[in-house]
């Protein structure tokens, strides 16, 4: 058995199941491992961590992509934040673009761009990009943490949309809007665009909820991270298992709120009340204030749990093992299967 969904058929994947945008740590190993258990990969934008390695996030983004590349002839994605606070964003939307081009296989194989934390008319708006997509198989999504945002996707003309609830971890909404709810908003509004679901989902009754409630596809970022295949650091992945779903608290970052594993670092940080409170906030950071608060990634991609920004959402509290990917995607899918079929034998 297999479900098939509009987003399966778009992306010319095998489950409903993709990898969550997760920069600026890498996901090259985890990619392969998602894309070689029929779900779709996706390579994260990085390249903001370690600076002292001096790489471009070029370099570093087509480094990824072709690490994927060579490791799986399946389908698989990559991540572009397009906030005004990425330095290398406007050359990125070019660059990306046209390094995909001239490899046959990355132009084959690369069927899904993601943007975030950002617009999302940035990416359409590139020539480079229009002539991929004239000449490849790319679909362009963006995430979408409001149904306001939602409304601006749309109107760029995007593939599809990542609805994310504020109850994942990484990068969130002033708005606070649960999965659950989001979902339900977009459905009413835009039922024809193809949706994934993201923030809160780690189980296969996760993914049969969401595609009940006539989603295409759910994208997984803490369920990923505790994977044996995950390049994140052992004590990483190690707070996952134990942990409760009120061990996260939602601050503020330097992208807007973020949700964070409640240690020293995260319990530092306030949040900020209002967008607006933000924009006044951020035109007063310099360049290194923003690298200052990047040296949080840089510590918790070398072990250190305390002095750290730990990105994982309140799906942590449904996680209880470290697993294979192909285990983890397996068992989700025969669960999910499972649980659709119960509820159709309910419809009398």
């Amino acid at each position: 058995m297999v479900i098939e969904t509009n987003v399966t058929k778009l992306l010319g994947i095998k489950t409903p199941i993709v990898g969550a945008p997760m920069g600026p740590f890498f996901t090259n190993d985890l990619a392969v491992g998602i894309c070689e258990a029929g779900g779709l990969g996706v390579v994260s934008h990085t390249g903001a961590i370690r600076g002292s390695l001096e790489v471009s996030q070029y370099k570093s983004v087509t480094g990824s992509l072709e690490h994927v590349v060579e490791h799986t002839d399946k389908p698989f994605g990559f991540n572009l934040r397009t906030s005004r606070n990425e330095s290398e964003i406007k050359d990125l939307i070019t660059t990306i673009p046209e390094f995909i081009m001239k490899n046959p296989k990355l132009k084959e194989q690369v069927v899904y761009a993601v943007t975030s934390a950002g617009s999302p008319k940035v990416l359409p708006e590139s020539k480079a990009f229009q002539k991929l997509k004239e000449v490849g198989n790319i679909k362009h999504f963006h995430v979408a943490p409001a149904l306001w945002l939602a409304d601006k996707c749309i109107a760029a003309n995007v593939d599809g949309l990542v609805c994310t609830g504020t109850e994942g971890g990484g990068h969130q909404s002033y708005e606070k809007v649960s999965t659950m709810v989001l979902l339900q908003q977009v459905r009413q509004k835009y039922p024809d665009v193809p949706l994934i679901g993201c923030g809160g989902f780690a189980t296969g009754e996760s993914l049969a909820a969401a595609i009940a409630m006539g989603a295409g596809g759910i994208a997984m970022g803490s369920r990923f991270i505790a994977t044996n295949e995950s390049e994140f650091h052992e004590a990483y992945k190690s707070i996952i298992p134990p942990a409760k779903a009120g061990d996260t608290r939602l601050v503020t970052g330097v992208l807007g709120p973020i949700r964070l594993w409640k240690n020293k670092y995260c319990m530092s940080k306030e949040l900020v009340p209002s967008k607006e409170e933000l924009v006044a906030k951020e035109q007063k950071l310099t360049r290194e204030d923003i690298e200052h608060e990047m040296h949080a990634y840089d510590a918790v991609y070398e072990g250190d749990l305390e002095n750290s920004a730990v990105l994982v959402g309140q799906s942590i509290g449904a996680i209880d093992s470290i697993v294979a990917v192909k285990d983890l995607i397996a068992k989700m899918m025969n669960d999910a299967e499972g649980y659709l079929k119960s509820a159709y034998s309910k419809i009398k």
